[in-house]
């Protein structure tokens, strides 16, 4: 059993399945990966071994009866401390929730642990989500596995870095501005950000609000497809969920792209400010996709407008998700959400009806570019993973960034046009960082960004390299 944590979720899947390993076999594999390297890292930061223990053995009970529980059946799960589970603490990162023990378990938690997943703990993520570097008061900083000093990434940096390091075989996440996909571009995982509704969440404060998805990481594509074919799927209770069963994305993923039309671009159409290293990581995919078969063009849609529109309709939800928390305990909420809350307080009407009138024109604008093409390919973040001790790196590339929030603006803007997005390890800095690419697909072709970051993946092997802090 040497390195089965390291092995797919998909192949541990199947030695379960086949009889060749059991869950209580892979849960211990699980908690003995988590004991070695989780003091270095900071992933997981509520460890239910004994709950896990338990779902475990249910598992294998039910396995001898003749019965799978599901698709996730005996497989190790970390949930993202955003993630409501019933007698677990869920602390949102945040003091004022640091003994938060919830009574019942949000949709997304319901559905993987009735598939069978075995819920190890709760994985890292900064105050409320906030900002892209997983880091908080309660529990302090998630560190990169290929190198301690740098950022996981964010908010999702547990889920990813608990994955990079074999401590679970699936993590769950959510993605406003980048969460799932930052996050696996710093720790050579995948991250998919689906479409509005594909993921239905509930309970929420505010229901249509279609910026935030929660959704998988994975190991392999592969991984995360099968962790959102359980994820997906009709929910009466979710005002947005798209009708499409979770079983779609058990389809086999494609290894060609024979005849797609690809557009590429390392920077947006020069829209953003890309670490260099990042550029030419992107540029180098023009040669994977045309391997595979594809069409490869140099071009992007055009994002006129959309940091202004993430900027607007997050700030306004802010104040309702934050404000009355603001004015009751300011103290115990981060600067940063103070801010926000104060920007979306300061709103008129006219600037956010201008948002929305930016946020029409640039669906309308990706409508006519995804007639032309299949697809775009993009970095999945403007940096490397930076100084662990910073809350944000204030330049890119040289080039300083307004605020906080100038560093993501590569998965920003693609969250503004409500396009599925996956983010696929693609290659590594000379200093042995991880970089990957983000596959943006027409609206609601999830399925597709998917099968083509699958294709990418087997043509890089990128994802296959493991850090030096599990295989030293």
């Amino acid at each position: 059993m040497t390195g089965l944590c390291d092995l797919s979720a998909t192949e541990q899947a199947a030695l379960i399945r086949d009889g060749k390993l059991s869950a209580r076999e892979l849960l211990a594999e699980s908690l003995a990966r988590i004991e070695a390297t989780n003091t270095d890292v900071n992933a997981v930061v509520t460890l239910d071994a004994e709950g896990a223990e338990r779902a475990a053995a249910a598992a294998d009970e039910a396995f001898a009866a003749g019965r799978l529980l599901g698709p996730l059946h005996g497989l190790t799960l970390g949930v993202k401390d955003l993630h409501a589970t019933a007698g677990l603490r869920t602390t949102y990162g945040s003091p004022v929730l640091a003994n938060n023990v919830p009574d019942a378990d949000e949709l997304l938690v319901e559905r993987e642990r009735a598939a069978g997943a075995i819920i190890v703990g709760k994985t890292n993520t900064p105050e409320f989500g906030a900002g892209s570097h997983t880091f908080n008061r309660v529990f302090g900083v998630t560190r990169n596995p290929y190198a301690l000093d740098r950022s996981a990434g964010g908010s999702s940096g547990g889920s990813a870095a608990a994955l990079t390091c074999g401590m679970v075989s699936l993590a769950d996440g959510s993605d406003m501005g980048g969460s799932l996909r930052n996050p696996a571009s710093f720790c050579n995982v995948v991250g998919h950000r689906p479409s509005p509704g594909r993921v239905p969440t509930w309970p929420v404060q505010d229901p249509w609000f279609t910026l935030a998805s929660q959704g998988p990481m994975g190991r392999t594509v592969a991984d995360a497809a099968l962790l959102l074919s359980v994820q997906a799927g009709p929910d009466p209770r979710a005002v947005m969920s798209l009708a499409d069963p979770g079983s779609i994305f058990t389809a086999p993923l494609p290894t060609r792209l024979d005849g797609m039309r690809i557009a590429l671009s390392p920077d947006l159409g020069g829209a953003v400010v890309v670490d260099p290293e990042v550029g030419a990581a992107v540029e180098a995919q023009e040669a994977t996709l045309t391997k595979l078969g594809a069409n490869v063009v140099h071009d992007c849609l055009d994002f006129t407008g959309a940091r202004e529109v993430f900027t607007t309709l997050r700030t306004l939800n802010y104040v309702l998700m934050f404000g009355e928390l603001v004015d009751r305990a300011p103290d115990m909420v981060k600067q940063t959400i103070r801010t926000n809350v104060e920007q979306g307080r300061a709103l008129t009407g006219p600037e956010v009806a201008h948002a929305s009138a930016l946020r029409g024109a640039l669906y309308n604008r990706a409508l006519a570019f995804f007639g032309e093409y299949d697809a775009l390919v993009l970095p999945a973040c403007q940096a490397l993973p930076f100084d662990a001790d910073l809350e944000y790196p204030t330049s890119v590339a040289g080039v300083e960034m307004p605020d906080y929030l100038g560093w993501m603006q590569a998965a920003i803007q693609v969250s503004v046009t409500e396009c599925p997005a996956t983010a696929v390890p693609v290659a590594f800095s000379e200093e042995g960082l991880p970089i990957g690419v983000q596959v943006v697909a027409p609206h609601r072709q999830d399925f597709r960004a998917l099968g083509i970051a699958h294709a990418i993946e087997q043509v890089t092997h990128a994802g296959d390299r493991r850090p030096g802090l599990v295989t030293s």
